[in-house]
């Protein structure tokens, strides 16, 4: 693209980025990542998130087969990656998974309550819950998903206690003994 009495040629990007003011330019947002990607885990790390993911949803499919109750719950394997992971981050301590994964399903819960199922209602139970999620110091990243699923699957109070309290605390428990047994890690960092 040619500007008019010049002949220096411009991209597009270029072109839109001189309209707009700098800190919404998008060239300048891409060529400023100058941060280098974190290094791989020893394969030691890997191999024990490896077998406490297996463990961890194990136990969860298990009890759900025995007890023909939904202990399941799809956000829960996005923790696994956490507390298994990476046990040593605030967003894997007990406190937020289980907080997390209640105050999330309960937005959720309230908000299919009061609102039904609307693409809206579900942008602000998700947005809800973020915002209790860091009032109350829980934020758990794969809580978030929560209040999706909720109303993808229609879902009813009793979806509060399980699979959502339940299949968190199992979780943790799960945690708390492949971490003292396996890993050697101090899991938890804090309870409370």
């Amino acid at each position: 693209m040619t500007l008019p009495n010049t002949q220096d040629t411009i991209t597009e990007v270029d072109a839109v980025n001189n309209i707009l003011p700098k800190r919404f330019r998008l060239w300048n947002k891409v060529k400023d990542g100058h941060a280098k990607q974190p290094p791989m885990a020893p394969i030691k790390a890997i191999m024990i998130a490896w077998i406490g993911g297996v463990i961890g949803i194990a136990v969860i499919g298990l009890v759900t087969d025995y007890t023909h109750y939904p202990f399941v719950l799809g956000s829960l394997g996005a923790t696994c990656v956490l507390v298994f992971g990476f046990p040593e981050s605030p967003f894997s301590q007990p406190r937020n998974i289980i907080g997390g994964h209640f105050l999330s399903s309960l937005m959720g819960l309230l908000f299919i309550s009061v609102l039904g199922v609307t693409w809206w209602s579900t942008a602000l139970a998700l947005a809800t819950a973020i915002a209790v999620m860091q009032l109350t110091k829980t934020v758990h990243p794969p809580a978030g998903s929560n209040p999706v699923i909720i109303m993808l699957t229609h879902a009813t109070w009793p979806f509060l206690l399980t699979p959502t309290l339940v299949g968190a605390t199992t979780l943790c428990v799960v945690a708390f003994i492949f971490h003292t047994i396996m890993s050697k890690k101090n899991y938890p960092t804090y309870w409370l």
